[in-house]
């Protein structure tokens, strides 16, 4: 049994890229239902009607916008403000699904959420709930995290002193000295963090977790090194740079592997332990500790780390460089490595160190047009996800073999909106759906069995109004004719005064008479 053709027309215009701002305003009445949410937050929409969304009396709408990832989140900014915390909290957890690039928001919406004194008048969440969501949505960029310590808002200031370890001296000691008594607390409740004796003290509150934590990030004593190494506690300190060197000669034996091998890994490494690595018995050992020539800096170490292991399907969040999380945010870590290491990378012969220059956005086109035709191709994969001169057929290449990444391809400026013709043959149904959108189609598979590609082909720009006509009366096809742009505006309202009333208002003086059908 299918369904009415209504709700297909709203989910078609509510999409449709050439929708003028007056038929997109009518999802907006009163009684704005299941298209009008999926317009808010499925598409870039024009002034007028982020207008008029920002004003909308229901809750479900402001929520809905609050979630788009294609509107200027500068016009957002009223959300961070909404009377309902719903509506906050999701502008602060961001769009979901979450994807792959987040885009930061500007500092004018973080100050709000984070300063605010209530969660809303709603009262479903707190403004800590709130901020918390904010804090992991990926949506704080790395330049106002570090503007916090130096903040007019005293509220933000306390925030910089849960990040202690990643302040420069001069901050922390302004912060102990702060007008403000509640920020000088903080400050005092954090210096125990850069004292080994302190974290000695203060390690047996934690849990498993938080234990593990301060092992491989805080500066320990001599007495909880030597703890961890009777009890065999011991893979934190092999990623922790504050591990002191005859601890790290005693790793480099273990008779597991795995601790070896991170190990191995470390920038810091004496020379004697390096070359003992690469002959290791292990072949792991030898691929680590033959990454790079020694020495390393901790910004190359992070680099390496970040790449390793992930494999051909990783869709991990591609973060601002060294803006992610990370177990010991060190100042002196806060820069990246140079442009020359990167280009090093590139040209090397270990194919983990390619995949580090791949993921790099700033390496050179010269390069970029070298790894497009790498033999590895977790290198070509990474390229295609990270760089912005990554070629458009490598785009297509990897769309095609990775069904991961589409997602995250479909978003680049960069993939090719041509060229797919030949992919109407192929058995993935979701390639045919891409291919059938290509604007150099002549005839669009319009009767393809997969209800996804017909969908896709009933929106192409080249059928003609009379095809038109007849997939928006056609199951499965009458969406993808109302998200046609070759729809014409008087007939994307008529469809609007086709619906039952409630759905889509009638504009005014518009239509009258047209009513039949419901």
């Amino acid at each position: 049994m299918h369904e009415s053709p209504y709700a297909a027309w709203l989910r078609g215009i509510a999409l449709n890229p050439a929708a003028p701002s007056d038929v997109l305003v009518r999802l907006l009445g009163p009684e704005a239902g299941p298209a009008a949410l999926l317009m808010c937050e499925g598409r870039d929409l024009p002034d007028e009607v982020v207008d008029v969304a920002l004003r909308h009396p229901a809750r479900a709408v402001r929520r809905a916008l609050a979630g788009n990832r294609y509107v200027d989140p500068s016009r957002l900014a009223p959300l961070a403000s909404d009377p309902s915390g719903i509506v906050r909290g999701r502008l602060a957890g961001g769009p979901r699904p979450r994807p792959r690039r987040v885009r930061p928001l500007p500092d004018d919406i973080l100050v709000t959420l984070l300063t605010a004194r209530d969660g809303g008048e709603d009262r479903m969440l707190t403004e800590h709930e709130i901020a918390q969501e904010l804090d992991f949505s990926r949506q704080i960029p790395a330049s106002f995290h570090r503007s916090m310590a130096d903040h007019e808002h005293p509220r933000l200031r306390v925030r910089a002193t849960w990040n202690w370890r990643s302040l420069t001296p001069a901050q922390r000691e302004a912060l102990l000295d702060d007008p403000d008594p509640a920020v000088r607390e903080a400050a005092r409740e954090s210096v125990w963090e850069l004292d080994p004796e302190g974290v000695e003290a203060k390690l047996p509150s934690f849990g498993a977790h938080g234990r593990s934590h301060v092992l491989g990030a805080y500066p320990l004593s001599r007495a909880v090194v030597e703890q961890c190494l009777a009890a065999d506690e011991v893979y934190p300190l092999t990623w922790n740079r504050h591990t002191p060197a005859d601890a790290l000669a005693r790793l480099a034996r273990h008779p597991e592997a795995g601790v070896r091998a991170r190990v191995a890994a470390r920038p810091d490494l004496a020379p004697d332990l390096v070359a003992r690595l690469e002959e290791d018995p292990d072949a792991s050992v030898r691929r680590r500790a033959r990454l790079h020539p020694f020495p390393r800096t901790w910004a190359e170490y992070r680099a390496i780390e970040r790449i390793i292991g992930h494999g051909l399907d990783c869709t991990c969040p591609i973060t601002e460089p060294f803006a992610g999380p990370d177990p010991d945010p060190d100042p002196e870590r806060l820069t990246e490595p140079s442009p020359a290491w990167f280009a090093a990378c590139a040209v090397s012969m270990e194919p983990v160190l390619r995949r580090v220059a791949a993921a790099w956005p700033g390496l050179p086109e010269e390069l970029v047009g070298t790894l497009a035709h790498d033999e590895d191709e977790e290198v070509r994969i990474r390229l295609a996800c990270h760089h912005p001169l990554a070629p458009p057929q490598l785009l297509l290449d990897v769309f095609v073999t990775r069904p991961a990444h589409r997602p995250h391809l479909l978003t680049l400026p960069a993939f090719p909106r041509t060229g797919r013709v030949h992919l109407l043959d192929h058995p993935d149904p979701e390639v045919r759906a891409l291919a059938a959108a290509d604007p150099a189609l002549s005839r669009p598979p319009v009767e393809d069995p997969d209800a996804s590609v017909s969908r896709a082909a009933a929106a192409h720009p080249n059928l003609t109004p009379e095809s038109l006509d007849t997939l928006l009366a056609r199951p499965g096809a009458a969406e993808g004719a109302a998200a046609n742009p070759s729809l014409p505006a008087a007939r994307m309202h008529a469809l609007l005064d086709l619906c039952p009333d409630g759905v889509a208002p009638p504009a005014p003086g518009y239509g009258a008479g047209c009513r039949t059908g419901t």
